[in-house]
C-alpha cells in the first residue's frame, strides 16, 4: 500500500466513523458483569461467535468474558476504534447497508452472518476488509485463550512458574 492510498483510507475511515458517531452510537456504559462490552454489542457478537467458531466447542459463556478482558486491556484509543466497529454492526442505519443483516442480530440466520463475513472479506473497501480481519482475530484470540479450547488443539496450557 502506498502512502497516498493509506492517507485516503485514513481520511475515508475518519469521515465515515465521525458521521456514525454523530448519528448516535451505543452508550459507553459496559453491560452488567462486563468491563468493556456494552449491551448493544452482545447480540452481534453472539451471532458472530456461532458462525466464526462453529467448528469448535466455543460457547458465549466462555468467549464473551475472555473477549471482554481483552478489550478492557486495550488502550483508550484502540477501545474507541473497536467500539466504533461494533457501532457499525449495531446501528440499524449502518448495519443493513454494510452487513446485509437488515433485522436484529438475534433473528439473523447463520447463512446471513456468513454472507456478511464474506461480503466484508471480499469487499473492495479496505476499511471493511480490515473490519472483517479485526472481528475474526478478536473472536479467535478470545476463544483460544480459554482453557476449554486447549484440549482440541492438544495444548497443555501455559507452563506453571
Amino acid at each position: 500500500m502506498q502512502r497516498r492510498d493509506l492517507l485516503r483510507l485514513s481520511l475515508g475511515a475518519s469521515l465515515f466513523l465521525s458521521s456514525v458517531s454523530l448519528i448516535g452510537c451505543s452508550a459507553e456504559t459496559p453491560a452488567a458483569n462486563y468491563q468493556a462490552l456494552r449491551d448493544d454489542d452482545l447480540p452481534a457478537l453472539r451471532a458472530l461467535i456461532a458462525v466464526v467458531l462453529a467448528d469448535t466447542a466455543a460457547s458465549d459463556e466462555w468467549v464473551l468474558p475472555s473477549l471482554d478482558r481483552k478489550l478492557a486491556a486495550l488502550s483508550p484509543q484502540m477501545l474507541k476504534l473497536t467500539r466504533q466497529l461494533f457501532d457499525v454492526l449495531n446501528l440499524p442505519l449502518t448495519r443493513g447497508p454494510l452487513t446485509g443483516v437488515w433485522g436484529a442480530w438475534e433473528q439473523a440466520s447463520a447463512d446471513q452472518v456468513t454472507a456478511f463475513l464474506q461480503r466484508w472479506q471480499n469487499s473492495s473497501l479496505d476499511l471493511l476488509r480490515m473490519g472483517h480481519a479485526a472481528l475474526l482475530q478478536l473472536l479467535q484470540m478470545a476463544w483460544y485463550e480459554c482453557p476449554q479450547a486447549w484440549a482440541a488443539c492438544s495444548y497443555p496450557g501455559p507452563p506453571k512458574i
